[in-house]
């Protein structure tokens, strides 16, 4: 089966590497923000944690965005006290919102040390006001899950806009994580995908296998030569 037949994406495109696969997704969410703020007058996006997207936003600090018209949001977030290094928004700052312009006050912040059950409310009560988000740039684990979203987990059934999410089977346990259908209702997906511990992931996804990061509609995939199935 063709890589190019991926059920769901609406287009695939495999890099030599993923340095070459980070500056193109790069320039792929700046020409999506020009977009959105001529359009629209504002970029909302939610971005991805995990090592994936760490280049990706080292790339991106470097070009030309205006940041006074971006608002970011986070699609999952770890149930940490704020701060911790092992939150998303932890290393997104420390990547990107650090090296850019961007007001305070136009980054949302998953309150995910509340709980997932405050936390995801209190988000999905924000989320309201601005969705459908302009674009969700997303990674998937060697599993085959997205955001935290995880296989067999209850929280990829609920119609959640934002979902509390338990039993996750990597640490921390306890998540928040954008909900499927908000996922879905974004405009524009770009899913990052490095490394060949996730070749085996994208050939379940091939054959047909539901996993959550196949149950992103009309997603955009950009994958590294390492990723790529049957190598």
């Amino acid at each position: 089966m063709n890589i190019a037949e991926l059920p769901n994406a609406q287009a695939v495109f495999v890099h030599v590497d993923q340095d070459a696969m980070s500056a193109s997704v790069a320039q792929r969410i700046a020409e999506l923000a020009a977009q959105a703020i001529a359009a629209r007058g504002v970029f909302h996006v939610a971005l991805a944690g995990g090592e994936t997207p760490r280049r990706c936003y080292r790339k991106l600090r470097d070009l030309a965005i205006d940041w006074q018209h971006v608002h970011i949001y986070f699609g999952d977030e770890r149930c940490l006290p704020s701060g911790d290094t092992m939150r998303n928004d932890s290393m997104v700052r420390e990547t990107l919102l650090e090296h850019v312009s961007i007001p305070p006050a136009n980054v949302h912040f998953i309150p995910a040390e509340l709980g997932p059950r405050e936390a995801a409310a209190s988000y999905a009560s924000l989320l309201c006001k601005v969705v459908p988000l302009d674009l969700v740039l997303l990674g998937m684990g060697e599993d085959g899950h997205t955001a935290s979203l995880f296989p067999d987990n209850p929280a990829i059934e609920s119609t959640a806009a934002v979902v509390p999410v338990f039993d996750a089977p990597k640490l921390p346990k306890e998540r928040v994580s954008l909900g499927i259908d908000t996922l879905n209702a974004a405009r524009r997906k770009i899913f990052l995908v490095a490394g060949a511990g996730k070749r085996a992931a994208l050939e379940q996804i091939l054959h047909g296998d539901s996993l959550p990061a196949a149950r992103v509609a009309a997603g955009e995939w950009h994958l590294d030569q390492a990723a790529f199935p049957g190598r």
